[in-house]
């Protein structure tokens, strides 16, 4: 809820804060996408945008975009940080540009830090205006809030199926069963992510790059993406030198049992800016709850699965998933055909219930995101 009344025009530089904050999403995770306007007298007189890990954050490129903040009003999707870490405090800028107000959309997540930006500001005599499209804020940073409150990454599934259901044919062969328009809409979604998981079955039977095709200009972004990493479980090391997504940008990460076989065949892969992952397990699969974990302790925020059924179904069936994106061609298969999760479900009160978050066409296919209801 907003904390005082607003006007439209607040409303509407707002909204082009968050316009900026979304071209930072595929450069600076594990940190926030911001955006902030500054306006004095109804027009715009700096802007920013956070910048790649380490560089500026965005209150600091829209003050370094102004000639003169003194007086002026700002808008910025995320309480104003008020610690110093690779960069100075964005408070203290503002307090030191004597603006006067300054609107903002969300408080921070963080624990450490949260509402002291805030009362920073007051403290200077600076008005603060809380609340302003927080909902669409907190949606852009919504990666981020979960790995800053739980310490777990964000859990995307991306499936691409026929109409009834099934991911490829008997053999194996899925290519393709959506169109050129959806693929190139998964290139997206790969950029925005941190890392994308896989499994074994889908590197012998694909051999995907798992790379992001993708070029800064055609997200209307000027900052370089951020390469996801690539993370195969594999629980027996298996993976072959000549799989392709050794050949392609991005870390590669192998998950794997502790084994003799497997720690021999880690001495081959570590030399070759391969990170490889040993776990223990008590059914001869890597455990995707423990594999989070070490994936959260290498600040990788949010993962993208594209895996086949029962890699997929494993997600699923440990309640881990935040969001599944499904593209579905108007085609239909049968039922030899292979399903989308491979699922211990045996009655109908075990179902995993979803609510339709978006509804999309692309050419002729149809994209729907779906969330797992709260009790999940």
């Amino acid at each position: 809820m907003v904390s005082e009344t607003v006007s439209t025009f607040d409303c509407e530089m707002m909204s082009k804060a968050i316009q900026l904050a979304q071209k930072a999403i595929y450069s600076c995770p594990p940190n926030p996408a911001v955006g902030c306007v500054i306006c004095r007298e109804g027009e715009i007189i700096g802007e920013g945008y956070t910048r790649p890990t380490g560089n500026n954050h965005a209150e600091i490129e829209a003050l370094m975009n102004c000639s003169n903040p003194k007086g002026a009003d700002v808008y910025v999707t995320l309480e104003p940080c008020s610690h110093i870490g690779r960069t100075g405090a964005c408070t203290k800028a503002l307090i030191k540009a004597q603006v006067k107000r300054v609107f903002i959309s969300m408080i921070d997540p963080n624990p450490l830090v949260s509402g002291k930006g805030i009362q920073a500001l007051k403290d200077a005599g600076i008005d603060v205006v809380l609340g302003l499209m927080e909902e669409t804020a907190r949606s852009i940073n919504r990666k981020f809030i979960k790995f800053i409150t739980e310490g777990k990454p964000w859990v995307t599934v991306k499936i691409a199926a026929s109409i009834d259901g099934r991911t490829a044919m008997e053999s194996g062969e899925s290519k393709w069963i959506t169109s050129s328009g959806s693929r190139a809409d998964v290139q997206k979604i790969r950029a925005s992510h941190s890392a994308i998981i896989t499994g074994i079955k889908t590197i012998l039977m694909d051999n995907p790059s798992l790379d992001v095709r993708i070029d800064p200009e055609d997200l209307q972004v000027s900052d370089p993406i951020k390469k996801p990493c690539k993370v195969v479980v594999d629980s027996n090391f298996s993976i072959p030198n000549s799989a392709k997504i050794f050949k392609t940008e991005g870390e590669v990460i192998i998950a794997t049992l502790r084994g003799k076989q497997q720690m021999e065949k880690s001495k081959i892969f570590s030399k070759n800016n391969v990170k490889v992952l040993f776990f223990d397990s008590s059914n001869d699969q890597v455990p995707i709850h423990d594999l989070l974990d070490e994936l959260a302790k290498l600040k990788i925020s949010s993962v993208l699965v594209e895996a086949g059924a029962t890699l997929t179904g494993s997600f699923v069936a440990g309640s881990l998933i935040d969001e599944l994106v499904c593209y579905f061609a108007p085609k239909i298969f049968g039922d030899s055909a292979l399903p989308m999760f491979k699922l211990p479900i045996k009655n109908i009160d075990s179902h995993l219930a979803l609510s339709l978050k978006e509804l999309r066409h692309i050419g002729s296919d149809i994209r729907m995101t779906f969330a797992p209801d709260k009790d999940y």
